[in-house]
């Protein structure tokens, strides 16, 4: 009778692993992306500016010690570190789930069976210890230690606890992404504002041209050899420039207030120095080949994790069609009064038992786990795609935007040297009534705005320098 009913069990869990087996089939999206072998036709040098730490990579020491407090204060960097810190603590959940489970406990409590129940009048009839009568009330007194452990036969627990290992690893790339982008921003912000304050300088010194200029209208209506139309133009034109100059220190407060925000501290003044600006050099960056991107790269390099994490949960979802296997187990003392309680061996209590469950009807939200397990790891994989097409398109777009900003940079270069020469040519003409003062003006005002675009560009000669350093994969060792 005992081996029937053990052959008995053995088929029935049989015929539960063979129904649980039946899982849907589902794509799974291998990732397809394949780089050129180079930047540019015939280029194949492996040296790579992004393995440079951005200590070593930047000059300016203002900007470094900027830099190097964002990256203690910055408060989007500390929220990304508790979410670090979640996800390693996930870990230590989930490797614990596979372990088994040992608690201790105790309990009181007591009833009294009706005497006209099947328990009631048994209990009327029956003898304790030394003859006396059954309680009327019976308690129950019990404490010990209770085990529970679920066998991860299907690897589902551990599969479980990798995929919180790849989350944990995914989140401290993105952690390094965004030190990389933080870096990044400060660098644009501390040259813009650099560029700022020599619009500021340039404006002053045309303004003080203009009032030279104002001065020599002003004798030369007193000689009676211009207009006071001449006077006015000329006196609108600096009050003009002198009301740009507030938009520019109004636009300085800004930047500076953006770079203090960066740091994760109030206003106050940055520490710069403005003068050698426009002689600045931007760096001529190595780019390596294109397959460095996927090791320079963070947000690439998180996409592969967060992708690798995706596919394994599939095996995740997969596993719970499957049955599941688990052993509880008890021991400790258990007695109807107090007193009992500890008495060896009679109240000494023992208990075991083995469970296999598995899913039999209705596995509807089983199913919709597992599809979207799959959707995950297909949209995981479009992601980790899109971010290395993403990647290379940035850097040939500042390859080729440094290429042509330099070629920019040389022709506004002698725009602005062709300008400057023009005041002194339109000035003397004027002098000797050749030209209107109009002239002098345009002059004036063409070169003001020559120089503008002259400093701007600049700026973007530097923004697109640390912009494919960044795009490289450098700015977060």
């Amino acid at each position: 009778m005992k081996i029937k009913t053990f052959q008995l069990m053995v088929l029935g869990a049989l015929g539960l692993m063979l129904q649980a087996c039946g899982t849907p089939e589902l794509l799974i999206k291998k990732e397809d992306t394949r780089l050129p072998t180079g930047y540019k036709a015939g280029e194949a040098d492996q040296t790579n500016t992004a393995s440079i730490k951005w200590k070593d990579f930047f000059d300016d020491p203002n900007l470094l010690n900027l830099i190097d407090i964002a990256v203690v204060n910055n408060k989007e960097i500390n929220i990304m570190m508790q979410r670090i810190s979640v996800a390693q603590n996930e870990i230590q959940a989930r490797r614990g789930q596979y372990l088994p489970f040992v608690n201790v406990g105790a309990g009181a409590g007591g009833d009294k069976k009706g005497q006209f129940t099947r328990n009631g009048a048994v209990e009327e009839s029956l003898p304790i210890a030394n003859g006396r009568a059954f309680p009327t009330y019976l308690g129950d007194f019990h404490f010990g230690l209770i085990s529970s452990w679920e066998i991860d036969v299907w690897k589902k627990l551990r599969n479980a606890k990798q995929v919180a290992v790849l989350e944990y690893m995914a989140s401290k790339e993105g952690k390094n992404f965004l030190v990389t982008n933080l870096v990044a921003e400060i660098a644009h912000s501390y040259y813009e504002l650099l560029a700022l304050d020599n619009q500021l300088k340039n404006l002053e010194q045309n303004i003080s041209i203009q009032k030279n200029g104002l001065e020599m209208v002003k004798q030369l209506l007193f000689y009676a050899r211009t207009t006071a139309l001449a006077v006015r133009r000329y006196e609108a034109e600096v009050a003009k420039n002198k009301s740009k100059v507030y938009e520019l220190n109004q636009n300085i407060i800004v930047v500076e207030n953006r770079i203090n925000f960066l740091l994760g501290r109030t206003p106050q003044p940055i520490q710069r120095v403005s003068s050698g600006f426009m002689e600045f050099e931007p760096k001529v960056l190595k780019t390596g080949i294109p397959s460095q991107l996927l090791q320079n790269r963070p947000d690439i390099r998180q996409a592969e994790l967060e992708l690798s994490a995706a596919a394994l949960n599939i095996k995740v979802a997969r596993a719970n069609f499957y049955p599941s296997f688990s052993i509880n187990a008890g021991i400790g003392f258990e007695a109807f009064a107090l007193r009992y309680l500890i008495n060896t061996p009679e109240s000494l209590a023992a208990t075991i038992a083995g469970e296999l469950v598995a899913p039999l009807i209705n596995k509807n939200a089983i199913i919709a786990e597992y599809k979207n397990a799959n959707a995950k790891q297909i949209q995981a994989a479009y992601e980790y795609e899109q971010s290395i097409i993403k990647a290379y398109t940035e850097v040939v777009n500042q390859i080729s935007n440094i290429d042509n900003l330099d070629k920019n940079y040389q022709l506004k270069s002698s725009q602005v040297g062709a300008l400057t020469r023009s005041i002194d040519a339109a000035n003397q003409l004027f002098k000797s009534a050749r030209v209107d003062y109009l002239d002098v003006l345009l002059a004036q005002r063409d070169t003001l705005d020559a120089k503008k675009d002259l400093i701007e560009t600049k700026q973007k000669q530097i923004d697109a320098m640390v912009d494919l350093y960044k795009s490289l994969g450098g700015g977060w060792q």
